[in-house]
């Protein structure tokens, strides 16, 4: 069978199919070619999925202080298979609602694999889709004059750490346990392993992290990074910074596995029941038909242009596999700059300094902007207020005072370069911040703003006078 389409968009993960909406929007017959499920890794395998059992974990420690709330419990346990048919339920909701947007919107969705065909009898110029089906039917053909690749990407593996799924996992595998461990190695001190060590912790999990580089949370501010991992510490997660794991020397046993690590000239061995790889994602480009194109590719993701444009005009790329934040939301954005400019719409490119980010560890970080290090490199001279949740009384209320905003200025022109919080709920509170870059927000704007009380907002309003070391109740 041969289709033609306006826009064929590879992909139906969160980029991929908020561009195919918003293509439709626009007036375009749009067609989504969907390996496995819509959603993508953000809804099946990542964000919603983590998020959910990291929710699970954090009422369990908050039940420990339920007695300082006056309730009195005579027992309570975690039930792992409980919590993982509440995650199943969450991600099948969410998964029915995109299904039913997608359809709203009349994109059609096409179930298989989808390569692109250099030039052909279909069409003289890259792009035609090749779809190849799981029940083995003959392939579809698809023939759009727009493509846009959104394929994601995928836990990077270690080499010397083989996945099996049993022994050794990578997240996707983590996220379908059906027994804790009683002990874990986390290979990675990024996001996606300090998530892991938050919430394996307070399930009981013994957890070590290891991470090659001196400190956790490398892009993070220091200060943030700091105040994470002494929480962790406290709460019993063990560090392992600035080392070096051998992997000649593992071994793998029936109920255990042993490694060695070397730190500042030291070996030790740990010995734990299982070992999580958490070392980043790298693109799904593979056997995609880049070859097929003049598509250029650098250190395995897709370069573009600031519309997302490939060499090849007509064919865009958005999301994980062009590397950069590797964040949902900004893989949606991307993919309505992109479909809006293949519309012949002016729509302004992102900012980087715009981008909100979260941690929904506990405590969870959320930022936007440059961290104090990188300013003082670009050569600004700063101005910093920094205020802690400790003097914010809807913290205490909340049961969790620890952590602080911080809120960087530009000290010539006032503006606003960068916002940093840790701390109780900031990865809801963080949109404030990305409102405040997006307009070019100063300090005192932050400041004259009225915050209700008691909120956990009002840190925002005490951190920007605290620019100028007018903080009223610090």
């Amino acid at each position: 069978m041969t289709k033609e389409y306006d826009l064929v968009v590879l992909g139906g993960g969160t980029g991929g199919y908020v561009a195919a909406i918003r293509a439709s929007q626009l007036g375009m017959q749009v067609a989504i070619v969907e390996d496995q499920q819509l959603g993508g890794t953000c809804l099946h395998r990542g964000c919603i999925p983590s998020k959910a059992l990291l929710r699970s974990a954090e009422m369990y420690r908050q039940m420990k202080d339920v007695e300082d709330f006056g309730i009195e419990l005579d027992t309570y346990a975690f039930n792992l298979t409980n919590a993982q048919k509440r995650k199943d339920t969450i991600i099948h909701t969410l998964h029915e609602g995109v299904k039913a947007l997608v359809k709203k919107a009349k994109v059609d969705v096409y179930e298989g694999f989808g390569r692109i065909l250099g030039p052909s009898i279909f069409s003289p110029m890259p792009g035609t889709i090749s779809i190849e089906h799981h029940d083995k039917e003959d392939n579809t053909m698809l023939v759009p004059k727009q493509v846009l690749i959104a394929t994601g990407s995928k836990p990077r593996p270690l080499q010397g750490f083989d996945i099996d799924g049993i022994h050794i996992l990578n997240s996707d595998d983590a996220l379908q346990m059906k027994e804790l461990p009683t002990s874990i190695l986390i290979i990675g001190g990024g996001v996606i392993g300090v998530e892991w060590a938050s919430m394996l912790q307070d399930l009981g999990v013994q957890v070590t992290v290891v991470e090659n580089s001196e400190h956790i949370l490398i892009d993070e501010d220091s200060d943030v990074r700091h105040e994470v991992k002494k929480e962790l510490q406290r709460r019993g997660v063990k560090f392992l910074t600035g080392a070096k794991l051998d992997a000649d020397s593992l071994k793998i046993n029936d109920s255990f596995i042993d490694v060695d690590v070397e730190q500042e000239g030291q070996v030790q061995k740990v010995t734990v029941e299982k070992i999580l790889v958490s070392i980043g994602r790298e693109a799904n480009i593979n056997q995609i038909g880049l070859t097929n194109t003049n598509i250029q590719v650098k250190n395995n993701v897709i370069i573009t242009n600031d519309m997302y444009q490939t060499k090849e005009s007509h064919i865009y790329a958005i999301g994980d596999c062009i590397g950069g934040m590797q964040l949902a939301h900004v893989a949606a954005a991307e993919g309505k700059i992109a479909v809006e400019h293949m519309a012949g719409l002016n729509p302004d490119p992102i900012s980087k300094n715009q981008i909100p980010s979260c941690i929904y560890s506990s405590p969870e970080v959320g930022r936007v902007g440059l961290t104090e290090q990188e300013a003082l490199e670009q050569g600004y001279q700063l101005k910093i207020g920094k205020f802690p949740f400790q003097a914010i009384g809807k913290a205490h209320v909340v049961g969790d005072a620890k952590g602080f905003a911080k809120i960087i200025v530009d000290k010539k022109t006032e503006d606003i370069i960068g916002i940093h919080m840790v701390g109780p709920q900031v990865t809801d509170m963080i949109s404030e911040a990305s409102l405040a870059r997006m307009l070019d927000a100063t300090a005192w704007e932050i400041a004259q703003t009225m915050h209700p009380h008691p909120t956990l907002s009002e840190i925002f309003s005490e951190a920007a006078l605290a620019v100028e070391g007018l903080q009223i109740h610090g």
